[in-house]
């Protein structure tokens, strides 16, 4: 086997337990879509309200990142780990003992909170568990948690809730979040590098740096793109594409494998060269939202697109979060988990965008090429920022230059 391959053995165990709980979390996030019937019928709540489940994770998962992150930016990175693995057990248990619709709510923010500063830090640790130049196949393989999360342990939560209740699909990632735990407390290696934490204000500014920025802004464009097809992908298959109800969830599964295959070959093309990767992957993922316009009255040529931009969307992962840990010197699990933030924001403002544009008569088939427009800006913002770096360079080399 290929030494080089992000998924050959040698990359340590402790890896794969952090994929472990981020397929907890990936599963807890996305699950609800599929309950959102049983769940408003059990507790007597509009459908409308039952999907403000899914929006109330998401701005705890916006808001609880940094400010988790910065709460225990002095705590030993494994103790952190276990200690979010614990809150996320709890609140899945909350959740599935919930009495009304209220304490769901609050049980689902509570396991939220996990989430941000769960994957910012943990990518982190992913790095410090592999040699310099597989750090971007180790995040990689962190989020294959997440995106195999979307693949089986949705569906599969789903299909528990629709045959035992929506509160046995809570008990049964309740037991996720046990295992998880007991794996990461038992695999992961405390960190003993001696490095003491910088002071808070130290990585505000960090974070301030213009390419942190700059990098936290392509996060944003780049799944604001992807969610504002993502989003109404349904409606897009069945209404303009002719597919029945029936075909959309086989149909989801290639975006899953996309997914899984694109995270895996992003963290690989990262790991080679950062900044051809990050443009490379943005780019391409603006090509195939803007192509797809042309296919939307193919059945098959559809199917093929859903799963190019299940690859293409989450190929960006990987670059972009490697960009932003680069850029943000010591401050690392904040700019991370900011990062994490980025994400959930691209995904509401791409739902909120899809929406705009449906709204306002364009319709379902201007989506893709509307969408393809937001990688292709956070492109620009790539090539903006490595310009950027690059005069940087040059003004220290000729500092240097006239120094000696």
């Amino acid at each position: 086997m290929n030494p080089t391959s992000p998924i050959a053995p040698r990359l340590p165990l402790a890896l794969y337990a952090l994929t472990a709980g981020a397929f907890g979390i990936g599963t807890t996030e996305f699950v609800i879509m599929g309950l959102l019937m049983q769940v408003a019928a059990d507790l007597q709540v509009t459908i409308a309200a039952a999907g403000l489940l899914i929006s109330g994770y998401a701005l705890g998962v916006f808001v609880g990142a940094p400010l988790l992150t910065a709460a225990t930016s002095r705590m030993p990175r494994k103790a952190v780990l276990v200690a979010l693995m614990v809150i996320f057990t709890i609140g899945n248990l909350a959740c599935a003992l919930a009495p009304n619709y209220t304490v769901l709510m609050i049980a689902r923010v509570i396991t939220s909170l996990a989430h941000g500063t769960f994957f910012g830090v943990g990518a982190v640790v992913a790095t410090t568990l592999v040699p310099a130049d597989r750090k971007a196949s180790a995040i990689s393989i962190m989020f294959t948690g997440l995106t195999v999360a979307t693949l089986l342990g949705v569906p599969g939560g789903a299909w528990l809730g629709l045959q035992f209740g929506w509160r046995a699909t809570f008990w049964a990632v309740t037991g996720i979040g046990i295992i998880a735990t007991v794996v990461i407390a038992t695999l992961v290696p405390t960190d003993r590098s001696g490095t003491a934490p910088i002071a808070f204000g130290e990585e505000l500014r960090a974070i301030a740096r213009p390419q942190v920025l700059l990098g936290l802004l392509m996060t944003v464009l780049g799944f604001g793109g992807m969610f504002t097809v993502y989003t109404y992908i349904q409606p897009l298959l069945t209404q303009i594409t002719g597919f029945s109800d029936n075909a959309v969830s086989p149909i989801l599964l290639v975006f899953g494998v996309g997914m899984i295959a694109g995270n895996l070959l992003g963290g690989r093309l990262a790991d080679r060269r950062l900044a051809p990767a990050l443009l490379g992957t943005l780019l391409a993922l603006a090509a195939v939202m803007g192509l797809m316009t042309f296919v939307l009255h193919s059945p098959w040529a559809m199917v093929l697109f859903v799963g190019l931009l299940g690859a293409a969307a989450f190929a960006t992962v990987s670059p972009l979060q490697l960009w932003v840990l680069q850029k943000a010197g010591g401050a690392q699990s904040l700019a991370s988990s900011l990062n994490i933030g980025a994400f959930n924001l691209g995904n509401a403002a791409g739902a909120w965008l899809g929406g705009v544009v449906i709204a306002h008569g364009a319709g379902l088939t201007a989506l893709t090429w509307v969408a393809a427009l937001v990688p292709a800006s956070a492109f620009l913002v790539a090539l903006w920022s490595i310009a950027l770096e690059r005069r940087q360079t040059r003004d220290v080399l000729a500092e240097q230059a006239e120094c000696a």
